[in-house]
């Protein structure tokens, strides 16, 4: 593999195309069909892309097992992948709040003049997600949205929790 571009212009160009042809194929789908059958389609693809996403992350960085860490260490990955602003704030070994104050998908809904739909997309798609990423680590993980952005908060706010103390 040819190395003649920096790794940052190559994960830009990736991170971008990513996040368009999202959009372009969402688009296409409603043209043809109907938003609602649209956003049917999304949500199957984002019950399977967080798997694949969580797995991918877990070989990348090394995490077996299904701790609350691994999933935090791992979902942040990806939003660093994508470019979120957030942090992470660690309550106890049972919880952790992921805040948001930049969603690289809400920008895009608002950039596209689109942001009246983003509470409607995200009551699909970002619990879904967020559901699918705590199964792959265990059952006893969940997940609370208490905040969101498209809902007109200043930031999502996303709780992480072990139903049973982990051995």
């Amino acid at each position: 593999m040819s190395s003649h571009f920096d790794d940052r212009i190559v994960a830009d160009f990736l991170r971008r195309s990513y996040f368009a042809v999202d959009g372009l194929w969402f688009v296409k789908a409603e043209e043809n069909y109907s938003f609602g059958d649209a956003l049917r389609l999304d949500e199957s693809v984002w019950r399977i892309m967080p798997k694949i996403q969580s797995r991918r992350a877990r070989e990348l960085l090394g995490i077996d097992g299904g701790s609350l860490e691994g999933l935090i260490r791992c979902f942040e990955l990806k939003l660093v992948s994508e470019g979120y602003c957030y942090e992470i704030n660690r309550s106890s070994d049972q919880e952790a709040e992921i805040v948001i104050s930049t969603c690289p998908w809400y920008s895009i809904l608002v950039k596209a003049g689109r942001e009246h739909l983003a509470a409607q997309i995200a009551d699909v798609i970002c619990s879904n997600e967020f559901k699918v990423w705590a199964d792959e680590f265990s059952k006893d993980l969940t997940s609370v949205i208490t905040e969101r952005l498209c809902d007109g908060c200043s930031r999502c706010v996303v709780r992480f929790e072990c139903k049973r103390a982990q051995d």
